[in-house]
């Protein structure tokens, strides 16, 4: 479904991303990890349209996005960035009507389907009752639902998510990938996010994707490619792993520093 070929990204001469091959199939949670710095959240602009390539191409169901009309696009694609910010005056589901603008003609009213998929939205992601009360007032976590809400009111296919759970406390960080994963469950949505928790990583994806020295450094399910090896490899970091049967993954304890 997508398909990045022979990507290459760079800011004026700093390459980021050098010549990158992969595929992701429809209905997969994907978490890309790494080091900081290695290039995930530039990747996800890529893939989310957000950076042009250097080189290469980027390509949904054959076609490539920088030839895709924008429109259509965002009622397929729809991405959560970095600490998102909304208007100080917008309530929550002002925010997620918002989700709704590649549908609207050329008014940019609401009719009244898009007004039932943002009630749909909401309640989804169980903010029915927040929706009256402005962003800003909202708890991190509310915060970061009320985002997704909006994503999942494109009705997107791909949702994408750069570090969701950054910065929550560790319970809403489990309420939003709990979410995650129930969207991807229910609606057949893929997720590709940027996660910095390898633990929560391997118990949410159905693939990881190891980025290092600009490229891949490996790729596949959570219980084949974490292990001491690769934490030592790619985070110069000593730790012990265990595995988890209910969840089928593995999750580890850190030792120290190699």
């Amino acid at each position: 479904m997508l398909e990045v070929n022979n990507l290459t990204l760079a800011y004026d001469n700093n390459v980021i991303v050098d010549d990158m091959n992969f595929k992701i199939e429809k209905g997969k949670i994907i978490s890309l990890i790494g080091a900081n710095g290695c290039g995930k959240s530039t990747l996800l602009k890529s893939l989310s349209r957000n950076l042009k390539p250097k080189k290469g191409a980027v390509y949904l169901d054959g076609e490539a996005l920088v030839k895709m009309d924008t429109k259509l696009l965002a009622k397929r694609m729809s991405i959560l960035p970095q600490m998102p910010k909304a208007p100080d005056d917008f309530t929550a589901r002002d925010l997620v009507s918002f989700g709704r603008y590649p549908y609207t003609g050329i008014s940019g009213k609401l009719s009244k389907k898009d007004l039932e998929v943002v009630d749909w939205a909401i309640k989804e992601t169980k903010m029915n009752h927040l929706q009256h009360r402005q962003v800003m007032t909202l708890s991190g976590g509310e915060r970061q639902r009320a985002w997704i809400a909006l994503a999942l009111a494109q009705q997107p296919e791909v949702l994408m998510l750069d570090e969701p759970t950054t910065f929550l406390d560790i319970c809403y960080q489990y309420e939003v990938l709990e979410l995650i994963n129930r969207l991807n469950k229910e609606f057949g949505i893929t997720i590709i996010m940027v996660l910095h928790d390898l633990n929560q990583a391997a118990r949410y994806s159905h693939e990881i994707i190891v980025m290092k020295d600009k490229n891949i450094y490996k790729r596949g399910k959570p219980k084949d490619i974490i292990n001491e090896d690769l934490l030592k490899d790619v985070f110069n970091l000593k730790a012990k792993i265990f595995y988890d049967e209910e969840n089928d993954s593995p999750y580890f304890l850190p030792l120290g520093i190699v």
